[in-house]
């Protein structure tokens, strides 16, 4: 199945590089696409738990699905992901 995922906090392709690098670390999932215009991940999955690991792992990394709290330290969070996505 391939799904499409807004999220928050998504800026530059230093955010892209970290996000894509975080949820291909997932088992099973493919084909993870970001794209920063419409603040959008796309990737296919197998089952619902393998979507919710990714929806917990965007949101670790500070990336909250749209329409999720998104805190202080969800923001903080991204502009690190951000910094560590634009080194790598």
């Amino acid at each position: 199945m391939q799904t499409t995922i807004h999220i928050q906090n998504l800026k530059c392709g230093g955010c892209a590089n970290t996000i894509t690098k975080g949820i291909s670390s997932i088992e099973t999932i493919n084909n993870i696409a970001v794209n920063v215009e419409d603040s959008s991940v796309t990737f296919d999955y197998l089952s619902e738990e393998k979507l919710n690991e990714v929806k917990e792992k965007l949101k670790s990394l500070g990336y909250p699905e749209d329409g999720e709290a998104n805190s202080l330290m969800e923001k903080a969070k991204s502009y690190v992901s951000c910094a560590i996505g634009k080194m790598s």
